[in-house]
Formats: C-alpha cells, sequence, structure tokens
C-alpha cells in the first residue's frame, strides 16, 4: 500500500512545474488587472492638463526658476556660514565664561624641590636679598672640658703601663 500511495520523481517534477506555470499566469493577471485599475483611478482623478504656453516659453521659465533657486542656494550659503561663524564665537565665549567661573578640571601639580632661596627668588623676584642659610645663623657653642676628663684622657701609653706592673710581678714570684 505505501508503494502504491508514493509518487515517482518525473511525476512530482511535473506536478511542479505545472503548479508553478498556474502560479506565473495568475501573477501576470493580477498584475495587469492592477496596470488597468491603476490608469483608470488616474485617469478619473488627475485629467491630462491643457497647458496654454509653448514648449520654448516653458523651457524659459524652467531657467528663470533655476536662476532663482541658485541665488537662494547662495544666500542660504552664506547665512549658513555666517550662524557657523556665531555659534563657533559663542561656544568660545562659553569656554571663557566656565575658566572664569572656576568650573574646569583643575590638572594634578607636580611636586617640586626648591630650596628656600629659590622660593623666595620665584616669590619675589629681584628684591630677594634675605639669605635662608638658617645654619649659619646658629650660635657657636664652646666645648668646657672638665679636668677629670683630662686625666681620663692623660692615661698614657698601655705599654708603660704593663711594664710598671711588670715589676709587680717580679715582687710575687720571688
Amino acid at each position: 500500500m505505501a508503494s502504491e500511495k508514493r509518487l515517482s520523481a518525473r511525476r512530482k517534477h511535473t506536478l511542479k512545474s505545472c503548479m508553478l506555470v498556474v502560479a506565473n499566469n495568475l501573477l501576470e493577471a493580477e498584475a495587469q488587472t492592477k496596470t488597468t485599475e491603476r490608469e483608470k483611478f488616474l485617469a478619473e482623478k488627475c485629467p491630462p492638463m491643457d497647458i496654454p504656453y509653448s514648449r520654448e516659453e516653458l523651457l524659459e521659465l524652467c531657467k528663470k526658476l533655476h536662476q532663482q533657486i541658485n541665488i537662494s542656494e547662495e544666500e542660504r550659503y552664506c547665512t549658513e556660514f555666517k550662524l557657523n561663524l556665531v555659534l563657533d564665537e559663542v561656544r568660545d565665549l562659553n569656554i571663557k565664561i566656565v575658566d572664569l567661573r572656576g568650573k574646569f578640571k583643575r590638572p594634578r601639580l607636580k611636586k617640586v624641590r626648591m630650596s628656600a632661596d629659590a622660593m623666595l627668588k620665584a616669590l619675589l623676584g629681584s628684591k630677594h636679598t634675605v639669605n635662608m642659610d638658617l645654619r649659619a645663623n646658629l650660635k657657636q657653642v664652646k666645648k668646657e672640658v672638665k679636668e677629670e676628663d683630662k686625666q681620663l684622657r692623660d692615661v698614657g701609653d698601655w705599654r708603660k703601663n704593663i711594664e710598671d706592673k711588670s715589676d709587680r710581678k717580679k715582687m710575687f714570684d720571688s
């Protein structure tokens, strides 16, 4: 039963081609009816124009219109250019206003090592005459040497002490 219901490949191909031909004919007929309906609609709604002018007069009219279009385009270009200049100036003024208000992001400052003299010269300029050498202004303190310290220092040569002690050793040996 299964083999009887199946169509052969050739039979399937012919059926498909026939269906495509019929569908193509239907699409062509539908396109023709649409074009005829469109023509009827345009004939009813838009009657043909009755132009009282000749062809040369129409060409002259077109040329005049083109000249007027060119003039208006030039004016539009000039006004657009002026507008861009004014907008640039407004942007620059806005930037200056923001800068004056201080609402801009300040960059991080780098640490600079400067001596006090260099800092004063940078701040005061050539008026700076004060020397900031702080060590020069320190008081000089003289050291007083005590007599006890002197005696400890003047112990003398260690070899002499040993020779003196060697005499004592001889006393114990005998």
